[in-house]
């Protein structure tokens, strides 16, 4: 299985409103967190995640979190 890319090392915190989002899982997409497709051709997809209410969240980006979309502080762990 192939390793995801690492786009930054800290998660991206936001306030995020109610809806539906798509997580990018393959670290390419250039709109992180979310997924812009890049992962075409790759073994990685997207992360469904719906959003009930505004709240704010630290998705992750490093790719690493044991809990995705959302970041478990893995990032600490990165060179």
């Amino acid at each position: 299985m192939a390793s995801p890319e690492c786009p930054q090392n800290f998660p991206v915190v936001s306030e995020t409103e109610p809806g539906t989002y798509w997580w990018c899982s393959c670290g390419r997409s250039a709109s992180q967190p979310f997924c812009d497709g890049s992962h075409k051709g790759t073994e990685f997809s997207p992360r469904k995640e719906v959003v009930e209410e505004t709240k704010r969240l630290a998705w992750c980006a490093c790719k690493r979190t044991a809990k995705p979309p959302y970041c478990d502080g893995s990032h600490a762990g990165l060179g």
